[in-house]
C-alpha cells in the first residue's frame, strides 16, 4: 500500500501563520490586502495590454481593407503598357491579384462647402480582387463605377462634411489646368454620388474618393497610363520582400519602379504603439511593485507577530533554514494567488471590455475614443498568452524577491531575546 505523499512540517506552519487569528486578526487582514494588491496590479497590465494588442491589430485590419498590401508605381508618376506588365505581376508566387489604379489629389466642392480628397480611380471588377472596401459601402456599390458616367464613391465623413448625399453631385477639381486670359482655370468635372463607404478609419472616410479609372484618366489626362499597380497578396506579412521581387519581374525597360508596402505606408502607427505598450508596461508595474511592498510589510508585521513561537521553534530544534522556509512559503503563497487571480481577472475584464466601454458609455453619455482622433470609434481588445505569462512571471519574481528580507530576518531571531518578554 503506497505511503501518502506528508507535506513538510514547514509548509504547514507558513500556511498556518497565513491563517492564524491569533490575538488579532490584523495581519490576516493586511495578508489579504496584499493578495488583493497585487491581484489588481496584474490585472491592470494584462487589460491594458490587451487594449493595445486590440487596437494594433483592428488598425491592421481596417488599414489592410482600403488599402493595397503593396503598390508599385512609374518613377515618372506613370506605367505605360500596364496590362502586360499586371499580367506579369498576377503571376507571380504569393501574388493574390494585381490591380491598376490611378491616384492624385483633388478639390471636392458642393456649393461653399470644399475639401481636399486622395482620388482614386479604379476598375470595380478588378478592384474587388485587392481589397474588402466594396464590403464597407453602406450605400450604392462598386459596379455602379461606370466609365464614361461620372460617378463618384465617398467616405461617410467626407460625405457629411460637405453634405451630399448618393444622387446629389459634387464637383471634383484637379490641380492641374490650363491658363486662360482670365488667369490660371483648373480642370474640373461634376461628378453624381453613387455610394458612400464607411471602413471605420476617418483618415480613408474624410480623405478618400473613389471613381472609374476612365474618368480618372480623362479627368487627369494620363491617356491609356496608370499610376501603378497594387498588390494583393497572400500573406500580407510577406509584402516587404515579395513588393522587390514583383518589381524585378515587371522591369522589363530597367527604368525601374517606386514599392511600397503596408507596413511602410503606416510605420509610424505601429511603432508609436508597440513603445506605448512598452511604456504603459513599465508604468503600470509600478503597481505590482507597490503591492510587492506591502507584501514585505505584510510579512515583516507577521514576523514581530510570531517572535515567540519562532523562538520555541528554534528551541526544540528548527534550524534558521526551516525557519526561512516558513516564511519563503508564506511569500510564495501570497504571491502564487494573486497573481492567478490577477490574470484570471484581467482575462476576464479583457474579454468583456468592449462591452463594459459601451455600457459606460451609454450610462454617461460620453464617448471615450473620437474617430477623427484615434481613427477609430470602436476598441476591441486582443488577451495574447505571451502578455499574460510575461505580466505573471515578472509578478512572481519581484513577490520572491520581497519575501527574501523578511524570511531572513525571521532566521535570525534569537530566541533567548525573542522570550525575554513572554
Amino acid at each position: 500500500m503506497p505511503v501518502p505523499y506528508e507535506w513538510p512540517y514547514e509548509w504547514k506552519i507558513g500556511v498556518r501563520y497565513l491563517r492564524s487569528t491569533h490575538r488579532s486578526g490584523f495581519v490576516s487582514f493586511v495578508a489579504s490586502m496584499s493578495v488583493i494588491g497585487l491581484s489588481l496590479g496584474v490585472a491592470v497590465l494584462i487589460v491594458v495590454l490587451s487594449v493595445l494588442n486590440g487596437f494594433e491589430s483592428e488598425l491592421r485590419s481596417r488599414m489592410l481593407t482600403v488599402t493595397a498590401h503593396a503598390t508599385i508605381t512609374g518613377v515618372d508618376g506613370a506605367i505605360p503598357d500596364w496590362r502586360a506588365r499586371q499580367a506579369t505581376a498576377a503571376q507571380e508566387p504569393g501574388v493574390k491579384a494585381a490591380v491598376p489604379f490611378i491616384e492624385s489629389r483633388g478639390l471636392l466642392a458642393n456649393g461653399q462647402r470644399v475639401s481636399g480628397v486622395v482620388v482614386r480611380g479604379v476598375l470595380p471588377e478588378e478592384e474587388v480582387k485587392a481589397v474588402g472596401l466594396g464590403s464597407r459601402l453602406t450605400s450604392g456599390s462598386l459596379s455602379d463605377l461606370e466609365a464614361g458616367k461620372y460617378r463618384i464613391v465617398l467616405g461617410a465623413a467626407l460625405a457629411e462634411e460637405l453634405g451630399v448625399k448618393p444622387g446629389q453631385t459634387v464637383v471634383l477639381m484637379a490641380p492641374e489646368g490650363s491658363v486662360t486670359p482670365a488667369g490660371f482655370e483648373p480642370r474640373k468635372r461634376r461628378f453624381t454620388v453613387a455610394g458612400i463607404f464607411d471602413s471605420g478609419m476617418y483618415e480613408f472616410d474624410r480623405g478618400l474618393v473613389l471613381l472609374h479609372m476612365t474618368d480618372a484618366a480623362r479627368l487627369y489626362q494620363m491617356g491609356d497610363d496608370v499610376t501603378g499597380l497594387r498588390l494583393a497578396l497572400n500573406d500580407p506579412f510577406l509584402a516587404p520582400m515579395l513588393v522587390r521581387t514583383v518589381a524585378r519581374a515587371i522591369d522589363v525597360s530597367g527604368n525601374g519602379y517606386f514599392i511600397s508596402d503596408w507596413t511602410r505606408d503606416h510605420l509610424n502607427f505601429f511603432r508609436n504603439i508597440e513603445l506605448t505598450k512598452s511604456m504603459m508596461f513599465f508604468i503600470l508595474l509600478i503597481l505590482v511593485v507597490v503591492a510587492a511592498i506591502n507584501l514585505i510589510a505584510t510579512l515583516v508585521m507577521i514576523v514581530k507577530e510570531k517572535q515567540a513561537d519562532i523562538a520555541i521553534l528554534r528551541t526544540i530544534g528548527a534550524a534558521p533554514v526551516n525557519v526561512l522556509r516558513m516564511f519563503l512559503v508564506q511569500g510564495a503563497l501570497i504571491g502564487l494567488v494573486g497573481t492567478v487571480a490577477g490574470a484570471l481577472l484581467g482575462w476576464l475584464l479583457s474579454v468583456y471590455f468592449p462591452t463594459i466601454l459601451h455600457g459606460i458609455e451609454s450610462l454617461f453619455g460620453v464617448q471615450f475614443l473620437d474617430a477623427s482622433v484615434y481613427l477609430m470609434n470602436d476598441l476591441p481588445t486582443d488577451v495574447q498568452f505571451a502578455d499574460v505569462f510575461k505580466v505573471s512571471l515578472v509578478t512572481l519574481l519581484l513577490t520572491a524577491a520581497a519575501t527574501i528580507y523578511p524570511a531572513w530576518r525571521a532566521s535570525r531571531t534569537l530566541p533567548a531575546e525573542a522570550l525575554r518578554h513572554d
